[in-house]
């Protein structure tokens, strides 16, 4: 019953990510997107220029959910335990915690690329 639950689960939050990938983005070519990009610097500018502390939140976010891939691997082992709804609520908490700070970081704007 509970890895049914699971599956069905996952089915589901698969699919509605697919369905959002599918319609968010935005297709329409400007000239920002078509100009050549090489981290975060203009290629026609000068080479010296410091790094922006942006590319160090980045980081951080991508080890963030790096971490939560590694939190997260033995999920599917833990399912045959004695109680695998304790396993579930422990895994739906770290899940609902990160994506709780991702939003709050978007909304605070810590996501945007001003200079």
């Amino acid at each position: 019953m509970t890895m049914t639950v699971m599956f069905l689960l996952t089915i589901t939050i698969t699919a509605l990510l697919m369905t959002i990938s599918f319609w968010l983005p935005q297709t329409t070519p400007d000239t920002e997107k078509l100009s050549p990009y090489e981290c975060g610097f203009d290629p026609l500018g000068t080479a010296r220029l410091p790094f922006s502390l942006q590319f160090f939140l980045v980081a951080i976010l991508f080890l963030l959910f790096d971490l939560e891939i590694a939190l997260l691997l033995p999920t599917p082992w833990a399912m045959n335990q004695p109680t695998p709804t304790l396993t579930t609520t422990w895994t739906s908490i770290i899940i609902v915690l990160l994506t709780l700070g991702l939003v709050y970081e978007w909304l605070e704007g810590g996501l945007e690329w001003a200079e």
